[in-house]
C-alpha cells in the first residue's frame, strides 16, 4: 500500500499506536527507575509533600489535602491511585523503609485496606531525606508537568540505591518486575566496595549483600548458591518459611508460636488454608471429596488440635498452634503445616526496571549497584559545581565590599553626589556590575557597619572552600572518598538489623501423604478405572458396564504414581489416591488426565523410578527409557517418543538390567510383513525422550508389529489365523540374529504375527 502525506497504512498506525501505549505504560506507571528507586507517582507523590513544607518535623495534615496538592499540579489520574501509592508507602509491613509517615488507620498485614483520605494524615519520614535533602543544590533536571504550568524533578538525587531498599513490584505491557527489599547496611557496604573496586562480580558483591531483607522478617531457606545465580541473572524464585519458636506448658505441653510470616502472606490466609484442609468441600463437578482430600484431613486432625490468631498492635503476628497430643515432634507439626499451607513458599524475583539509559531491562546485582554509583557520581558532581558556582558569586560580592570598605567615605560621598552612581562606581573602583549593583542595594546604615575583618575572615573561609571544591571536582579519588563518607555517614544514621534470618534448610516436604498399601488397578476396555485394596485378587467375577470388558489389570503400590502411556507417544501421570477404590464401575480414565486429540490409551505402568522400560514404535524406531522419565507434573502430560504421520506407539516392554550390563539379552523384533530381526540389547542407547534408534529397516508398505527382550537361546512366535485360531513356533534367536537397523529374515509362515516371547521366559519378560 502507498503511503501518502495525509495517509498511514493501518497495520503501520496500529504499531505504533501500541508501542506508545506500552512505553507509556513502561515509563510512566509501572517501572521503578534504578537511579532513584521510584515510579513517576512515588516521585510525584515526594515531591509535592515537600513542596508542601511536610518534613518529618513538620505538622502532619489531612491525606485528601497531600492527594488533591498532587493531582493538581503533577499526577493527572484518580485519586485512588494516589491515595494508594501514598498508603503503601506508609506502610512498615509493606516497605522495608517507609517513606511517609501515616497517621491513623493505614490497614493492616491481615489485608484491612486504611481509612479513607479525608480521615487520615501524613507527613514525610527522616528517611525521605536521602531521596530529597540535595533537590535544591543543583542536582536534578527539572521538566514541565502534564500542562506546563508547573515543573518537577526527572529524578530525585536519591544518597542511596533505594531500588534496592524498599524494591518494587508492577505489570507493565510485556513486562513485569518484583523486586525485594534489602537492608540498608548491607546495600551501603556492597556500594561501597564495588566503588573501591569496580572489578568486583556479582559473586564477590553478595559476600556483603546476601540475601533480601524482607519488612516482615520470615526465614530465607535458599541456598547460597542459588541466591548467587538470581543475583547474577536478575531473575528467579526464593524458598522463604515463617519464624516459630516452641512455648513449653505446664505438665510436659506445649504449643508453637508463630511470629514472622513470609512475604505477602497474612495470618487470615493461613487459617482459612487449615480451614480448607481440616472441614474440605467437594472439589467442583464431584459428589463426595477425592481419596487426596481424605487424606490430608486425617493427616491434619491427627496433629493440630486447634489454631488461634492472637495478633495484636503489640504483637502484629501472633499465631498459635496446638498439637493433638505432647507426645507430637514440634518439628514433625511444623513441617507439615509448612507443606500444606502458605508458612512457607517461593517468592518470585524479576529485577527488571528502567535503566540509566531510560530503557526497561532486566538487570544484575551488580549492574544496578554500577548505574546507581554512576548516578551518584554525576550527582555529587553537579552539587560540587553548583555549590562551587555560589561561593564563587559570594566571594565576588565580598571582594566589591571589601573594596568599598577601604574608600568607604569617597564611595558614600560619590553616591550621593552622582546622578549615576552605578557607573562612576565601576569605572572609579573596577567594581563589575554585580558587585556595583550589591554596592547600591545596600542600606547606608549597612554600608556603614561593614566591618574589615570579619569581610576578610568570610573571604577566607570562602576562597578555602572554593579552592577545595575545585579540588574536589578535578580528583576523581577525592570524589570518591567523598562519596564513600557520606554512604557511610547515613548508614551510620538509618541503618538497622537485618530482620530476615538467613539459614539455608530443605524445603518442607511430605514424604507421604497416604498410607503405603497394596492396590490392585483394574481397567476396561471402554477406558474405565477403578481401584481395589490388595494384591493376588481374583478380578475374573469383576462386573463392567454392557458392552465393556477387562483390558488391564496392575498391581502397585499406594504411593507409587501411575503412568498412563498413550498411543501417539504421550505419557501421563495419575496418583493413586484419586482412583475411586470399591467396586463400582469407577470413573473414566480420560477424566484423570488429558488425552491428547486423537490418541488411545496404550497401558498403564507403575514401579520405582528407576524401573526400565523399551519403547518402540511401528516406523521402527525405539530406546530404553525408565519410568521416572514418563512421570509428568501436568495433566496434558509430556512428550516422550516422537513419530511421524500414521506411526503409533507399541506395548512398551520392561527391561530389567541396563543395556550394557546385560550382554546375553537380545531384542526380537517381528513386522506386519513377517519379517524376523533380532539384535544385542547392548546396541540401544538410554534416552528421556525422543525418536529413538533405528531397529530394524521397513519396507514402504511394512511396519513393526512386535518387540520382546528375551535372555534365553530360542523364542516363541505366535501367529493369529485368518480363523482367529494362534500357533506356536519355537525358533532360534541365532537364526535371525544380526546388526541393529537390518531388515531382518523373511519367514515362511501362515498367519498374522500376533506375539512373540522367551521360550523360558524369565518371571519378569512375560509380554505386557
Amino acid at each position: 500500500m502507498t503511503e501518502h502525506a495525509d495517509h498511514l497504512a493501518l497495520a503501520e498506525y496500529a504499531q505504533r499506536a501500541y508501542l506508545e501505549y506500552a512505553m507509556s505504560v513502561v515509563k510512566g506507571r509501572a517501572l521503578p527507575d534504578v537511579r532513584d528507586g521510584q515510579k513517576p507517582v512515588q516521585r510525584r507523590i515526594l515531591f509535592a509533600m515537600k513542596d508542601m513544607g511536610l518534613t518529618h518535623a513538620a505538622k502532619p495534615v489531612k491525606s485528601a489535602r497531600v492527594v488533591g496538592e498532587i493531582l493538581g499540579k503533577y499526577h493527572p489520574h484518580g485519586d485512588a491511585s494516589a491515595y494508594d501509592a501514598m498508603v503503601r508507602m506508609a506502610q512498615d509491613f509493606t516497605l522495608r523503609y517507609p517513606l511517609i509517615d501515616g497517621i491513623g488507620n493505614f490497614g493492616s498485614r491481615d489485608g484491612d485496606g486504611a481509612a479513607a483520605m479525608r480521615y487520615t494524615e501524613a507527613r514525610l519520614t527522616p528517611l525521605a531525606e536521602l531521596l530529597l535533602d540535595e533537590l535544591d543544590q543543583g542536582t536534578a533536571d527539572f521538566i514541565p508537568n502534564y500542562d506546563g504550568a508547573f515543573r518537577e524533578p526527572d529524578c530525585l538525587p536519591a544518597r542511596l540505591p533505594m531500588l534496592l531498599l524498599n524494591g518494587a513490584s508492577g505489570i507493565a505491557v510485556g513486562m513485569a518486575t518484583e523486586i525485594p527489599s534489602h537492608n540498608l547496611n548491607e546495600t551501603a557496604a556492597a556500594a561501597v566496595a564495588l566503588l573501591k573496586n569496580p572489578e568486583l562480580d556479582t559473586a564477590a558483591l553478595t559476600a556483603y549483600l546476601p540475601a533480601p531483607d524482607f519488612a516482615g522478617g520470615g526465614h530465607i531457606i535458599t541456598a547460597p548458591a542459588d541466591l548467587q545465580r538470581l543475583y547474577d541473572s536478575g531473575k528467579g524464585s526464593i524458598r522463604v518459611r515463617a519464624r516459630y519458636r516452641v512455648e513449653q506448658l505446664a505438665r510436659g505441653q506445649w504449643r508453637i508460636i508463630v511470629y514472622e510470616l513470609p512475604p505477602q502472606t497474612n495470618a487470615q490466609k493461613i487459617l482459612a488454608e487449615i480451614e480448607e484442609q481440616t472441614n474440605p468441600k467437594p472439589k467442583a463437578g464431584k459428589k463426595q471429596l477425592s481419596q487426596e482430600q481424605v487424606n490430608t484431613k486425617k493427616l491434619m486432625l491427627d496433629l493440630l488440635e486447634r489454631v488461634r490468631d492472637e495478633s495484636d498492635s503489640e504483637q502484629p503476628v501472633r499465631l498459635v498452634f496446638e498439637p493433638k497430643s505432647s507426645r507430637i515432634q514440634p518439628e514433625a507439626l511444623m513441617n507439615t503445616l509448612m507443606a500444606q499451607t502458605s508458612l512457607e513458599g517461593n517468592v518470585s524475583v524479576n529485577l527488571v526496571m528502567m535503566g540509566a539509559d531510560n530503557r526497561p531491562a532486566q538487570k544484575n546485582l551488580k549492574t544496578i549497584l554500577q548505574e546507581w554509583l554512576d548516578f551518584r557520581t554525576q550527582t555529587v558532581t553537579r552539587r560540587l559545581a553548583h555549590r562551587l558556582a555560589q561561593v564563587e558569586k559570594r566571594v565576588h560580592i565580598l571582594e566589591g565590599r571589601h573594596t568599598v570598605f577601604l574608600h568607604l567615605d569617597e564611595v558614600i560621598a560619590l553616591i550621593r553626589e552622582s546622578d549615576e552612581p552605578k557607573g562612576e562606581l565601576m569605572a572609579r573602583f573596577a567594581l563589575s556590575d554585580i558587585q556595583a549593583e550589591d554596592i547600591l542595594e545596600i542600606r547606608l546604615r549597612q554600608l556603614a557597619r561593614l566591618e574589615g575583618i570579619k569581610l576578610e575572615q568570610e573571604l577566607g573561609k570562602l576562597r578555602e572552600e572554593a579552592e577545595s571544591l575545585q579540588n574536589l571536582l578535578a580528583s576523581e579519588s577525592d570524589k570518591k572518598k567523598l562519596i564513600i563518607k557520606e554512604i557511610q555517614s547515613d548508614a551510620k544514621r538509618f541503618g538497622d538489623e537485618r530482620r530476615t534470618l538467613l539459614q539455608a534448610a530443605e524445603r518442607a516436604t511430605l514424604t507421604q501423604t497416604t498410607a503405603d498399601e497394596p492396590l490392585t488397578l483394574i481397567v476396561s476396555q471402554q477406558g474405565w478405572i477403578r481401584s481395589r485394596v490388595g494384591h493376588g485378587l481374583d478380578v475374573s467375577q469383576t462386573a463392567f458396564k454392557e458392552g465393556d470388558a477387562l483390558q488391564q489389570v496392575l498391581e502397585i503400590r499406594s504411593v507409587r504414581p501411575v503412568v498412563v502411556l498413550d498411543t501417539l507417544g504421550r505419557s501421563y501421570t495419575v496418583d493413586a489416591a484419586d482412583i475411586p477404590r470399591g467396586r463400582g464401575d469407577g470413573v473414566p480414565l480420560a477424566s484423570l488426565i488429558a488425552l491428547q486429540t486423537g490418541a488411545a490409551v496404550l497401558c498403564l505402568l507403575a514401579g520405582a523410578p528407576e524401573d526400565r522400560y523399551l519403547l518402540t514404535h511401528s516406523g521402527g524406531y525405539g530406546f530404553i527409557c525408565t519410568l521416572g522419565d514418563m512421570v509428568s507434573r501436568v495433566k496434558t502430560g509430556k512428550e516422550i517418543m516422537r513419530l511421524e504421520s500414521g506411526e503409533t506407539v507399541l506395548p512398551p516392554v520392561r527391561v530389567y538390567r541396563s543395556a550394557q550390563a546385560d550382554p546375553t539379552s537380545h531384542v526380537v523384533l517381528a513386522s506386519a510383513n513377517k519379517r524376523l530381526s533380532a539384535f544385542p540389547l547392548r546396541d540401544l542407547k538410554e534416552m528421556a525422550k525422543g525418536r529413538g534408534l533405528q531397529l530394524t529397516a521397513l519396507d514402504a508398505d511394512d511396519h513393526l508389529a512386535l518387540c520382546a527382550v528375551v535372555s534365553s537361546a530360542e523364542y516363541v512366535l505366535e501367529t493369529a489365523g485368518k480363523r482367529g485360531g494362534i500357533s506356536r513356533e519355537t525358533l532360534r534367536v541365532a537364526d535371525i540374529a544380526g546388526k541393529r537397523g537390518r531388515k531382518g529374515k523373511l519367514l515362511n509362515i501362515s498367519g498374522t504375527p500376533h506375539a512373540v516371547y522367551a521360550a523360558a521366559p524369565h518371571q519378569s519378560e512375560n509380554p505386557l
